[in-house]
């Protein structure tokens, strides 16, 4: 495996290395990016031999969402999360991000409100605004070390509008992972207020050993006719440039009003993203999935102690996602010292607390997906950089 193995993604139309200097200052040429959820290593063998059998066909027509993929979905399910669920159930999409712009699309008007629980992934929030609904943040609550859901004081902030609950599981920023009491809890909140939940798993693969990780279809299955399912294998094998992702439908009429505005907009996954996925979802992805999260765990466990070596600075624990949520709100510092500390000081791109939502106030999400190395001299930076709170 060569998750060590260092990769120049400088000047290679990297989202997350060379946007790095514009979006936050850091220069590529001695910063670290730490923000966009990608990781610094190859994907698996078995999707790069894949690639190579495509380019050496050298044909790159039309394609389809074929038996093998289709089949390796539902395998993959089934396999690793013990989730049966049938081949008819999957729609393709060009990633989560367009899923959930069009469950959006689909299942509210402009004028219409959705719910997120915060803090949460930032693009739920960008895309509600951008479809024209009303964003209604439900801020998780802090009980010791990690989030908790307060229902109750959800229900004092829903105006009645919401037609979409968008949920995060496993949580990001935080790797928190939801247990199936917490998932039914959630369903039944969702439809007791006339809101579809709209479940996005991206993350679902990336589980600590100790960790399990339960399917909203697992946790809730009688509740399928007002979920709609959202799975990729980009974060899991490296892919997101791929922009292509499933949703999982279950109930007809959902999936129906889903498959007539997918047929609308005349989208048609890649061809060779298809195969890609088909070849990831398989014993061999599987394996390179569990050497990767035991690179992850290494990469985890350096990084929480060199965080929490810094006086003030408290990483949240990380049971799943590659994404480390670090409070800083024990140093005392504003938002804007901790930004300057850590791109000026310290020459690292992270992402900031505050654009996910209440509650990211003080926080900074840091990718750990990277080389070993890279994060050993991340916490060495970090260090350096608070250096007078020692």
């Amino acid at each position: 495996m060569s998750f060590n193995t260092p990769i120049d993604r400088r000047n290679t139309n990297s989202t997350k290395w060379d946007l790095m200097e514009p979006l936050f200052g850091v220069s590529p040429d001695d910063g670290l990016a730490m923000w966009t959820a990608d990781s610094d290593y190859p994907t698996a063998p078995c999707v790069i031999e894949a690639v190579k059998a495509a380019a050496e066909h050298g044909v790159f027509g039309y394609g389809f969402e074929n038996a093998d993929y289709l089949n390796a979905v539902s395998w993959w399910m089934q396999a690793r999360h013990g989730w049966t669920i049938e081949n008819d159930w999957i729609l393709t999409t060009q990633g989560l991000g367009n899923g959930i712009a069009l469950c959006l699309d689909v299942w509210s008007a402009p004028g219409d409100g959705a719910a997120i629980f915060t803090p949460v992934y930032h693009e739920f929030a960008i895309k509600i605004n951008k479809a024209g609904r009303e964003v209604t943040e439900c801020p998780l609550k802090h009980d010791g070390d990690t989030y908790v859901l307060d229902l109750e004081d959800a229900q004092r902030r829903l105006s009645g509008k919401e037609k979409l609950l968008i949920w995060c599981s496993p949580q990001n920023p935080s790797g928190r992972i939801w247990t199936a009491d917490e998932l039914r809890a959630v369903s039944a909140f969702a439809r007791k207020n006339g809101m579809l939940l709209v479940s996005d798993e991206i993350h679902q693969d990336l589980i600590y050993p100790g960790n399990t990780f339960v399917p909203a279809g697992v946790a809730a299955p009688t509740d399928t006719d007002n979920t709609v399912y959202l799975t990729a294998a980009s974060k899991t094998f490296n892919i997101a440039g791929q922009r292509t992702g499933n949703m999982i439908i279950a109930d007809p009429k959902l999936r129906a009003d889903m498959r007539k505005r997918l047929a609308s907009l005349d989208y048609k996954p890649s061809d060779l993203a298809v195969r890609m996925i088909a070849a990831a979802y398989s014993p061999d992805g599987a394996n390179w999935a569990d050497a990767q999260m035991a690179h992850l765990q290494t990469n985890r466990d350096i990084f929480d102690a060199g965080m929490k070596g810094i006086p003030g600075v408290s990483p949240m624990p990380l049971q799943s996602t590659y994404l480390a949520w670090v409070d800083f709100s024990g140093t005392g510092m504003s938002q804007e010292e901790l930004a300057r500390r850590i791109r000026e000081d310290a020459k690292i791109a992270v992402s900031p607390g505050p654009t996910f939502g209440a509650g990211g106030e003080n926080h900074m999400r840091f990718n750990l997906a990277t080389q070993t190395s890279v994060v050993e001299e991340a916490v060495a930076r970090m260090q350096s950089a608070f250096s007078d709170l020692q």
